[in-house]
């Protein structure tokens, strides 16, 4: 299948003696772990397994068999015992007398938690029949990409018979539900020597009723569709061969960052969405192949894919040989538009009287000749995970139409799985986004103690954040933190100089390719000098007037261009200073270059209003804690200016301020989560004093 990755062997995971001390459940949760641990073996969220056991009812204290099953929304690879569902079999066993027939299967599903075994609280999954009505003990349903070529091309029974013979049987496409549990059921019936069963369009089945059996069972059969793909395919030219070539890595990644703002300003309008890029091997060699549009209208297969990329995605016109991103960026609104119109079309041809409500009718994958495929979403996760899927489909596409003709699941089949009205329901009880889900923001000076702070409060919020500071160390130590507690998806850092052009613009490269763009500028990156003027050199003055004027100056000129090209508004927060509008003796280039910083918030308050885009000042004072400024001269200096020392510099700025309280970093922080949030969206041009009160700041 896939050149190199699909030829290795599956490893063979399973340790006995690790294994030996386990129950039935955790041999379960064991096999599961292992099994969702590798890509090629099933997707991100996809598939699902069980073990039937013995266990004491709580009730009568009698022994009863009990279904353990993977739990609706869950992934195996990191699923954990609280992920399983548990059901009597005696109940589900009874639920076959209730069955009204294939026009009343999604109401079985309400019989589910009558079935619970133990007052589990975790949502039994619609492909618990599927489980349940397998005689075995132990059963794996997996979505490996070999497989699924098998299932999706348009003669998978016949590629079944001849690569399996009679050990794996084969079902035709069926909707997930309790008609393909008694499907299964039947089949076992009348197959008893089977040992696992291809669905077309869907995946594998495969049982045994020993836990480790089942798992090298599930190994081995994927491996055999995996050696025979690879004999199979051998010097074939995979989607009719190449008819463009690749930019190179950094010209792939300068498209990308061209294109991503552009699509995400059209593809916003009912929320924020956020970007992915990915240009690996599999995917340039799919969207520079001849055959690559033709594949690509079909729409996926396996519903699992479907649900997470659409109907279709959509083909990019650009020309690697002759790029003019120009051009494609002219012509890009219009694509969009006429993609919207055909799903429209789409949902108007499929729809029944009980559909839901048409949803974003966008694209979600978006291929790009000699560049690669992007993907957006509601958020950073959601965005990677879909082009994870479209990878698994372009691998399915590429084994069924070398062996066989591929073919996606018929219109209205995919309609019924999308519109599905227990996947509405699904969706219906997911929480409210939060306050900034789908959000970007880019916060100078992100490594100190403001910085980091800010970008804590925003990814509190749902937001996407990447940390800009010129310290390396602190950069890793503030993201690993921040990952570790948010997610890596949602953290980004980048080493930049506030003072450099190019530093600057490639930093908003790097947010455009690793977001999609940005909605939240947060100018944060400081200094701080003290001397008085007959010892304040051109030297200091210039750096003072570079970091924290010129530096502002360049933050907000390249987010304008973004806010511009996206064309969905936006917000920038310039972190200034008590400072910029009560004067400080010892500090004049500091405080001028403060002042400023105020007045250019001013001045791009009125460029920005036609645009959405406002522009806020927060003045903080006295700021100690974390913060890198107050580590090093200017600590000194400040003590020297204010006859104290270092230990009783926090305490006199207390003092001193009216509401004596110490300002933190996540005070600072609170202010410019306000300003960046709906909460303030009629606010612009306006400052907010976080200093616990001093009347020379007082902006009236």
């Amino acid at each position: 299948m896939t050149s190199s990755t699909n030829r290795q062997h599956l490893e063979n995971k399973w340790d006995d003696t690790q294994a030996s001390e386990m129950s039935e459940p955790e041999k379960l949760l064991y096999r599961s772990n292992l099994l969702g641990s590798d890509k090629r073996i099933t997707n991100y969220g996809g598939g699902n397994t069980s073990a039937k056991v013995m266990q004491d009812d709580p009730l009568t204290g009698a022994a009863t068999e009990v279904l353990w099953v993977k739990g609706s929304g869950g992934d195996v690879g990191s699923i954990k015992m609280d992920g399983f569902s548990t059901l009597y079999m005696d109940k589900l066993n009874a639920l076959r007398g209730l069955y009204r027939g294939v026009a009343f299967e999604d109401e079985m599903v309400a019989y589910l938690p009558h079935c619970t075994f133990n007052l589990n609280p975790r949502a039994a999954s619609i492909d618990t029949p599927l489980h349940a009505y397998v005689p075995a003990k132990h059963v794996d349903h997996m979505h490996p990409d070999a497989i699924i070529a098998i299932a999706a091309a348009k003669d998978s029974k016949a590629l079944t018979q001849r690569i399996f013979g009679d050990r794996i049987g084969w079902l035709p496409w069926k909707k997930p539900g309790y008609e393909l549990g008694l499907w299964l059921s039947d089949f076992c019936a009348k197959n008893p020597d089977a040992k696992g069963v291809v669905l077309e369009s869907h995946g594998l089945f495969t049982w045994a009723d020993d836990a480790k059996e089942c798992y090298e069972l599930t190994l081995d059969v994927i491996q055999t569709a995996m050696d025979w793909f690879a004999a199979e395919t051998a010097g074939k030219a995979a989607f009719g061969g190449a008819v463009h070539t690749s930019l190179s890595a950094q010209d792939r990644r300068a498209m990308a960052a061209r294109l991503m703002p552009a699509i995400r300003g059209y593809v916003s309008g009912q929320q924020h969405m956020v970007g992915h890029f990915t240009d690996s091997d599999a995917v340039l060699e799919f969207v520079n192949a001849k055959d690559m549009a033709r594949l690509a209208a079909l729409g996926t297969s396996c519903p699992d894919h479907f649900l997470r990329t659409k109907i279709c995605p959509l083909v990019v016109d650009f020309d690697p040989a002759k790029p003019d991103i120009d051009a494609t960026l002219a012509g890009l609104g219009d694509a969009i538009a006429d993609y919207r119109i055909g799903y429209q079309a789409y949902y108007d041809n499929c729809k029944r009287d009980d559909s839901p409500a048409m949803r974003d009718p966008n694209a979600v994958v978006y291929l790009v000749p000699g560049v690669g495929m992007i993907t957006f979403a509601k958020d950073k996760a959601t965005a990677r995970i879909s082009g994870e899927f479209y990878v698994n489909a372009i691998n399915v596409m590429r084994g069924a139409d070398a062996v066989s003709t591929y073919q996606g699941l018929p219109e209205q089949e995919a309609f019924d799985i999308e519109y599905w009205l227990l996947e509405e329901a699904k969706l219906q009880r997911m929480p409210a986004p939060k306050s900034l889900a789908g959000r970007v923001a880019l916060v100078t000076g992100g490594a100190g103690g403001i910085g980091a702070a800010t970008a804590e409060r925003y990814l509190r919020e749902g937001a996407c954040v990447m940390l800009a500071d010129i310290d390396d160390a602190a950069l890793a130590q503030t993201y690993a933190g921040l990952s570790a507690k948010y997610s890596a998806d949602v953290v980004r850092i980048v080493n930049m100089n506030v003072t450099s052009e190019e530093a600057v613009a490639s930093a908003y490269r790097d947010i455009a390719v690793e977001f999609g763009g940005v909605d939240i500028l947060v100018s944060n990156a400081g200094i701080a000098s003290s001397a008085p003027i007959e010892d304040t050199s051109l030297d200091l003055w210039h750096k003072n007037m570079a970091i924290l004027s010129t530096g502002y100056f360049l933050v907000s000129r390249e987010a304008f261009k973004l806010f511009k090209l996206q064309n969905m508004g936006g917000a920038v927060v310039f972190v200034a200073s008590k400072n910029g509008l009560a004067a400080s003796p010892n500090a004049s280039a500091y405080c001028t270059a403060k002042a400023s910083e105020i007045h250019l918030a001013r001045c791009l308050a009125l460029e920005g209003a036609p645009m959405g885009v406002r522009v806020n000042v927060v003045n903080p004072d006295a700021v100690l804690k974390g913060s890198k400024i107050w580590q090093g001269e200017w600590l000194d200096q400040r003590a020297d200016t204010y006859g104290t020392d270092k230990d009783g510099l926090e305490e006199m700025y207390r003092d001193r301020s009216m509401l004596k309280r110490s300002v933190l970093p996540e005070d600072v922080a609170e202010a410019a989560y306000f300003l960046a949030s709906d909460l303030s969206a009629k606010s612009t041009g306006n400052i907010i004093n976080v200093d616990a009160g001093n009347k020379e700041a007082f902006t009236r």
